[in-house]
């Protein structure tokens, strides 16, 4: 199962990384073929919805444009939900792995959720954190 982590969605509206914007666009598209073996963490979900409010007070998004927006990019892998296991799991991977507090809850929800590839550039290209191997697609 694989994941995407927010910094991806984020490239798809930002015009001044086009070599980003292009990368991130043809990974989506290959995995919007296979929507079954993907996954829109809620943690994800959130985060990119303030990034889009970020491209929003800098007036290159409407309001309407950002929750169409939104909705496209939640319509396309089913959402998963955190549960309060997952803050136990993320106290645990923190400790194990020295991650950051968010990055940390990424990967237990990632664990819960059966995400053994998570899509990012904000960790180490190759790292497996307890069964979730970390591609960064960038490079």
């Amino acid at each position: 199962m694989n994941a995407i982590d927010t910094n991806i969605f984020a490239y798809l509206f930002d015009s001044s990384a086009p070599a980003k914007k292009a990368l991130a666009q043809k990974l989506l598209g290959g995995l919007i073929l296979r929507p079954h073996e993907t996954v829109m963490l809620w943690q994800v979900a959130s985060e990119f919805l303030a990034c889009l409010r970020k491209v929003e007070r800098k007036g290159l998004l409407g309001p309407e444009q950002l929750k169409v927006s939104f909705r496209e990019v939640l319509q396309l892998f089913p959402l998963k939900l955190p549960s309060l296991g997952g803050l136990e799991r993320a106290l645990a991977l923190h400790e194990l792995y020295s991650l950051s507090h968010w990055d940390s809850l990424l990967i237990a929800a990632c664990q819960e959720s059966g995400v053994t590839r998570l899509y990012t550039e904000d960790m180490q290209h190759g790292a497996n954190y307890s069964g979730v191997n970390i591609v960064n697609p960038f490079l």
